[in-house]
Order: structure tokens, then C-alpha cells, then sequence
């Protein structure tokens, strides 16, 4: 069988990911095996498709080999699947699968997002494999890999493969009333990042409304426009100091001119299930902050032109990216379905978020996700010094362990409940005990329920006997 790897790596023949691939390849000599350097090559590839074309033509089965970059795919990934689509290369009916690594931050994610594009050009997709970056290192990592082979293989000789997601006709998105700006606009700073190229109307009427219903100032900070000197390539030069490899200054720029905003909107059409290969490469670039959390607290927003309501696994990415980041998410304002009042919606609901300096805690994404960064900066802070730097100073090395008493409790009352005697005469004391600590809160919240009630009935009295008077 002719088996193409689309090696979506930046890094090329360095790629982590790819060692998988090569190990498959010396485990099962029987197959042809072409590897596309889609990652490292991209600039040459939006140039001429040639090679591509006739490289993905040759392929019997199709695996997309890539590192997880910010919940995706890295964006030269990204723009390698754009121009697949552009130059409607015919993979109709082809097999295809993907092999990642990764720590398991939003893997799935990443995974639906090939999916996704695969299904739409009719591929037959076969459930990829999500490798630890470490995994191959070990003997159980490298059977894996070789089971999740030996079942694409079958897969492929019985032509079973993923069912295909109904997706129903495109929808006519709902036009966008772009009312007058007011002359006062009171204080503040909202940045609007944006990819918006030209030909985007519908969008830009979006921003330009949410603009004039904005009561503060606000200004747009156009990606499509920004000179990018290419993605990120995964060369950790950021980790000890945070400046990156590139001599594009967008590291300055991005601290400077976007995260010193009071809140940041982004802005996008949907492309390919995501928010296209400009915003996946502007996302991917700001790993010179590596994995802190340099804007928690702030509030951000999205503005989202197209059927948000069917890109499931945007919808996810989007959630995720405020929880892990600690940012309020004030809403996402789409022109699937009443334009004008979403946005006029997310505009109030952020200057909400502004005016009372509104958070909210962490859900499974946020808390989930954090865990893995801090296992990993703990594990590598000889290396991403500035991760551990920012990691201590904010309390993120929340270890369980940590919790000393909290544990040695958990033993004593262990104990006791193994004990059937002492099981028996407890009754409903476990639940008691448990509600111990909120006694005290509840009695503190009633007194103050209680002075409040006093203090308003005061208050009318006097108002009455005002009016009385009068």
C-alpha cells in the first residue's frame, strides 16, 4: 500500500511526532511510505501545489503527523488543509487517520479538527492515535503504536471506517445594522483583534457596530495586515526570556499593543471548522509567553462571522481558551442568527465584566487543563525558566501533597468508616461533618441578612415620617 505522512511539524525531519512514523515504517517494510513535509515547506506549497498534488494522488492511505499547538493544529497545518480545499485536490474516498503528540492538552480538539476537514473532502477517517511525547521511549508506547497500526490496517482492508457527520445546507446569515457612533466615548481601552481581509463585509460591519454601541474607546488591531515573518516553530528560544526566534517584533507588539488592553475582542470568519490559518498562526505566536497566564482576570470576547451554532468543536476551543487562561468570557456574538442584538448583547455584557472587574472560577476546562502546564513547567523549569518564575509567584504549583492535614484527615476518617461498629453508630454524622465548615458561613450570612432587614425597615420609617411632614 502507498502510504503518504503529512508531517504538519514546523521542525520537518526533527519532528517528535514523525519518530512514530518512521518507527511504523521499519516495523511493517512491506508498505511504500512518502513523507510531505507540509509543516517545514508551507511557504513553498502556497507558492506551487504541484508536488502535493501529485504526492497525495499517489496515497492509498493518508496520515496527518503533528504536534498539538494551542488546541489545534500548528497553522501551517492549518494552511497546508486551506490549500488542499483551494486546489480541490480529489481524496474522495481515500483513508486517512492521524498520529499526534502531545501532553494531552486539548488533544481532542486537535483530533476533531482533522476530522472535521477530512469528512468534508469525503475521506473515509479512521480514529487517530494521541501519543505522550514520551510514549515512544517506552515498550508500552511503542506496542501501541504498533496496535493502532496493525487497526488502520484492518480498517482499511475491511473498508470500515468513521461514520459521516450529516451536515445540512449553509444558511443565509442575518445582515448587520451599522448604526452611528456616539461622539463621547468614556475611558478605556478595548482592542479588537481581527482577521479581516479584504472582501470581508459581513464581518466588518460586525466590528463596526459592536464599535458603536461601545460606550468606551476601542481600536482595531488588524492580523491579516501584521507582517509575520512565519508560524511558530517550536523552538523553545522563548522559554528562558520569552523572545522569540523571529525578527518580526510581534512578541514586543503583542505585549504592548493587544495584552495591555483593559479587554480583547477577537474577531474572525469561520474557515475549515476554525478561525482560519492568520488567527491559528497569530494563536500559535504567542507562545513567547509560554504557558502563563499573562491576561487572567480580563474579560474577552469574540465576534464570529458564519454557523457557529454547528461548529461544535470551535465552540469547545473557544470556552477552553478563557478557562485555561482565566479570562471572564463575555460572550460570542455571531450573525448566524439576530446579529444586531448579539452583538449589542456582548458589548453590555463586557462593559459589565469591565465595570465590576467580573471573574468567574475555573470549570473542568480551565482547572483540567492547568493541571497538565503544571506538572509539565514543574518537570521542566530547568529549561522554561520564566514558566516557573511566573508559576511561583501565582500560586500555580497547587500540588495535593501539599495538603498535609488535609490528607492525614482523610486517614483518621478512612479509618473509622472501614470499621463496621464505628460505621454503624455514625447514622448521619458523616453528612453533619461534612457541613461543619459552611455552619459558620451560613450563621455569618444570616446576621448580616438580618441588619440589612433591620437597617431598611429604619430606613422607611423615616422616609414616612418625611413625607409626613412635608
Amino acid at each position: 500500500m502507498n502510504i503518504l505522512i503529512v508531517n504538519g511539524s514546523p521542525k520537518g525531519k526533527y519532528s517528535v511526532t514523525l519518530q512514530t512514523l518512521n518507527y511504523l515504517a521499519y516495523k511493517y517494510p512491506e508498505h511504500s511510505y512518502k513523507v510531505l513535509h507540509a509543516g517545514q515547506q508551507i511557504k513553498k506549497f502556497t507558492r506551487d501545489f504541484t508536488s502535493a498534488k501529485e504526492s497525495i494522488d499517489w496515497a492509498e492511505l493518508i496520515i496527518f503527523s503533528y504536534p498539538v499547538y494551542t488546541f489545534i493544529a500548528p497553522s501551517q497545518l492549518h494552511k497546508f488543509i486551506e490549500l488542499m480545499k483551494e486546489h480541490q485536490v480529489d481524496v474522495k474516498d481515500k483513508f486517512v487517520t492521524q498520529i499526534t503528540t502531545s501532553k494531552h492538552f486539548w488533544d481532542i480538539t486537535a483530533h476533531r479538527y482533522i476530522e472535521d476537514n477530512c469528512q468534508d473532502m469525503g475521506m473515509k477517517l479512521v480514529k487517530g492515535l494521541s501519543a505522550d511525547m514520551d510514549d515512544l521511549t517506552k515498550e508500552k508506547g511503542q506496542k501501541d503504536a504498533e496496535e493502532f497500526f496493525k487497526y488502520v490496517l484492518w480498517c482499511k482492508e475491511h473498508d470500515h471506517s468513521e461514520p459521516v457527520i450529516p451536515v445540512g445546507e449553509p444558511k443565509t446569515l442575518s445582515s448587520v445594522t451599522v448604526p452611528e457612533e456616539k461622539q463621547e466615548k468614556g475611558r478605556g481601552d478595548i482592542v479588537i483583534v481581527a482577521d479581516l481581509k479584504e472582501g470581508d463585509t459581513q464581518l466588518d460591519h460586525m466590528i463596526k457596530r459592536f464599535r458603536a454601541v461601545l460606550p468606551v474607546y476601542s481600536r482595531v488591531v488588524n492580523i491579516a495586515e501584521y507582517p509575520f515573518k512565519g508560524g511558530c516553530l517550536g523552538c523553545f528560544n522563548c522559554a528562558v526570556d520569552g523572545t522569540c526566534v523571529y525578527k518580526d517584533k510581534f512578541d514586543e507588539f503583542l505585549r504592548n499593543e493587544i495584552q495591555a488592553a483593559d479587554a480583547i475582542v477577537y474577531a474572525f470568519t469561520i474557515k475549515d471548522h476554525s478561525m482560519g490559518a492568520t488567527f491559528k498562526m497569530y494563536d500559535d505566536r504567542q507562545f513567547c509567553n509560554g504557558h502563563r497566564t499573562v491576561t487572567m482576570g480580563m474579560p474577552v470576547a469574540y465576534l464570529v462571522s458564519g454557523e457557529y451554532s454547528k461548529e461544535m468543536n470551535l465552540r469547545m476551543i473557544l470556552e477552553g481558551r478563557a478557562e485555561v487562561g482565566g479570562n471572564f468570557l463575555a460572550g460570542v456574538a455571531s450573525d448566524e442568527f439576530y446579529a444586531d442584538k448579539s452583538i449589542d448583547r456582548m458589548a453590555e455584557t463586557l462593559m459589565y465584566a469591565l465595570e465590576n472587574k467580573y471573574t468567574q472560577p475555573a470549570n473542568f476546562y480551565g482547572v483540567g487543563g492547568m493541571k497538565i502546564f503544571r506538572d509539565l513547567i514543574f518537570v521542566m523549569q530547568g529549561m522554561m525558566k520564566a514558566d516557573h518564575k511566573f508559576y511561583k509567584a501565582h500560586g500555580q504549583y497547587d500540588f495535593p501533597q501539599k495538603q498535609l492535614g488535609r490528607l492525614v484527615g482523610m486517614y483518621f476518617v478512612g479509618a473509622m468508616i472501614a470499621n463496621p461498629k464505628i460505621k454503624s453508630k455514625m447514622g448521619n454524622k458523616m453528612n453533619e461533618g461534612m457541613l461543619m465548615p459552611y455552619k459558620k458561613i451560613m450563621d455569618k450570612a444570616k446576621k448580616e441578612s438580618a441588619k440589612i432587614t433591620v437597617k431598611k425597615a429604619v430606613t422607611k420609617v423615616k422616609v414616612a415620617k418625611e413625607k409626613e411632614t412635608v
